[in-house]
């Protein structure tokens, strides 16, 4: 089939990228970005860091300059939300009511935050994902005194440094033992629990969310399961999120956790999904992946600016993402179980400056540098060598 018009849907980091990328492949046709927000493409890692801190202005965060996106010969449809997508005709159905064909459709609609019952319509509470959250929770932290944040994944951790560093009052509360321990394991969560604790972050953690307490419809704190209650004049819920699919209810597609793709990130004929809202087959791992992280928003888009034009290879990445909170850089390539046997191959522990290396089932899944950017580079090559490795008899 010939692909004389392509459309992204989701004005995101990923759908910049397919779009980038068909263009760089000499791709002439038709593009068209569909966004449910009225700003151009912008990156999300900043949002809970360089933003919220107030080091960079909101145009800061803007993946592009006007000119660049002008000279992308692609229409931005911005500010209308996708609704509905019939898979037989190619055509997705937008909020104010266009209809936008194309012979190829690429999904990018990312993911949105979980919410907390009771959340809803009561002033204080924030969630962190768009420009505009960063920028109203921003607003609010500067005139707080005391803020939870209520998550312990990377997003808590990260908002609560930021908000650290702001000179608030902060406490983070989440079920698990400490910061990140699902994304990082025991040993290196330990070590950033210590690190929180000393800049000043009370860690309430391993205990649940109850419920919120109020006054005349503004938070006043958290109430835990324990019946603890933590006051608080912000709060921020950062409990992970969910894949953006509720417009393809009717589509047909297979919907779960994600959009359901092949090892190609084909959903469909003709369409594709990349980003946080892909689950697609990864060849290596013989099971159904979704990654959450700005890297693999990248590298899947381009891979499927080139399955689109024709190139049918299997996305096949070594994860990657990192983390900033403080004066800690963590980065993490491949996967990092948290009953891995995890191993110091480099560095002091003490020190904070190491390079942590995770075993399971007898391969090297993944390797973690904190505040050792080039070594951590350096061992990536024995994850890929365990994710190409036969699976282990038993």
């Amino acid at each position: 089939m010939t692909i004389d018009h392509v459309l992204v849907v989701g004005a995101s980091a990923s759908g910049l990228t397919t779009a980038e990328a068909l263009r760089r492949k000499g791709y002439a046709g038709r593009i068209r970005i569909l966004g449910d927000e009225p700003h151009a493409p912008y990156d999300r890692p900043p949002l809970s860091k360089q933003v919220l801190c107030g080091a960079w202005e909101p145009d800061r965060a803007a993946l592009r300059t006007q000119d660049v996106l002008d000279g992308l010969d692609a229409e931005f449809v911005l500010g209308d939300p996708a609704v509905s997508l019939d898979t037989a005709t190619r055509t997705v159905r937008t909020g104010s009511g266009r209809e936008l064909q194309a012979d190829a459709i690429v999904i990018a609609t990312g993911v949105r935050p979980r919410a907390l019952p009771g959340q809803e319509g009561l002033s204080g509470v924030h969630v962190l994902r768009t420009l505009d959250d960063s920028l109203a929770l921003r607003k609010e932290l500067l005139g707080a005194s005391g803020v939870v944040v209520v998550g312990e994944g990377v997003l808590g951790s990260e908002i609560a440094a930021t908000a650290r560093t702001l000179g608030l009052d902060v406490t983070l509360t989440g079920p698990l033992e400490a910061p990140m321990a699902l994304q990082v394991g025991p040993l290196v969560s330990g070590v950033l629990g210590e690190l929180h604790s000393e800049r000043g972050v009370r860690l309430r953690l391993g205990a649940g969310v109850g419920g919120f307490t109020s006054e005349a419809g503004r938070v006043t704190g958290v109430r835990l399961l324990t019946g603890e209650e933590l006051p608080a004049d912000v709060v921020v819920v950062a409990i992970g999120a969910v894949p953006a699919t509720e417009w393809l209810a009717d589509s047909g597609l297979e919907l779960d956790n994600g959009v359901v793709c092949d090892s190609r990130c084909r959903a469909g004929e003709g369409i594709y999904a990349v980003g946080d809202v892909a689950r697609w087959h990864h060849e290596h791992l013989g099971r159904l992946l979704r990654l959450e992280n700005r890297t693999n928003a990248t590298e899947q888009a381009m891979a499927v600016a080139a399955d689109i034009l024709g190139g049918d290879q299997p996305y096949t990445p070594v994860p990657y993402f990192w983390t900033d909170q403080y004066d800690a850089k963590i980065q993490v390539h491949g996967f990092l179980p948290v009953d891995a046997e995890v191993d110091v191959v480099e560095g002091d522990l003490t020190a904070r400056r190491f390079v942590a290396r995770y075993h399971s089932e007898g391969r090297v899944t993944g390797v973690l540098g904190w505040n050792m950017p080039k070594q951590a580079r350096l061992l990536r090559q024995s994850v890929v060598d365990g994710l190409q490795a036969p699976t282990p008899t038993h």
